[in-house]
Parts: C-alpha cells; sequence; structure tokens
C-alpha cells in the first residue's frame, strides 16, 4: 500500500508540473479539429 501511495504522490506531482503543458497540448488539439471540421463543412457544396 506504501507503494502505491508514493507512486499517486510522484504521479501527482509530475501531473501539478505538467499541467500546463498538457493544457497547451489540448488546446493546440481541440483547434485542429475545430479547423477540420470548419474546413469540411465549408468545402462542401
Amino acid at each position: 500500500m506504501q507503494l502505491v501511495m508514493n507512486g499517486y504522490r510522484g504521479l501527482t506531482l509530475l501531473m501539478g508540473l505538467n499541467w500546463d503543458r498538457l493544457f497547451s497540448l489540448g488546446t493546440v488539439v481541440v483547434g485542429l479539429l475545430a479547423g477540420a471540421f470548419l474546413g469540411s463543412v465549408l468545402i462542401r457544396p
């Protein structure tokens, strides 16, 4: 159980340190998906 708790703390620390990177990556992905959707809607006759 101690190993699980230490692993969970490590994962929480890693997520806390990289939260801004994950957020910016998610923003880029959402922007690309929105652009692809709009492009497919506008090109369709």
